[in-house]
């Protein structure tokens, strides 16, 4: 079992950055399969991005070229980096486990408008 908390969502602007954590309250180290996730308004949730605990990566088409997954497992943290944002980006964004079941986080709100 294991907590994900999300931060470090907010509002900015179009072509602007953000940096997403998703902090879990044990070593992720053993955990295979982590990522990120997305839900806009009347819009299903889809996946983002995902990483391996031998840090294999793979993308949505969509933001290809623009984020970056990461995780840390001395600080037992998953990262997105969102760079040239855009606002069809503008969504709730989770982080997701499999331990060995599926833990989500409870999401944070990414807006990007002008």
């Amino acid at each position: 079992q294991v907590q994900l908390v999300e931060s470090g969502g907010g509002l900015v602007q179009p072509g602007g950055s953000l940096r997403l954590s998703c902090a879990a309250s044990r070593s992720i180290s053993s955990i295979y399969v982590m990522g990120w996730y997305r839900q806009a308004p009347g819009k299903q949730r889809e996946m983002v991005a995902i990483i391996t605990s031998v840090g294999i990566t793979t993308y949505a088409d969509s933001v290809k070229g623009r984020f970056t997954i990461s995780r840390d497992t001395a600080k037992n943290t998953m990262y997105l980096q969102m760079n040239s944002l855009k606002p069809e980006d503008t969504a709730v964004y989770y982080c997701k486990a499999n331990a060995p079941y599926d833990y989500w986080g409870q999401g944070t709100q990414v807006t990007v408008s002008s």
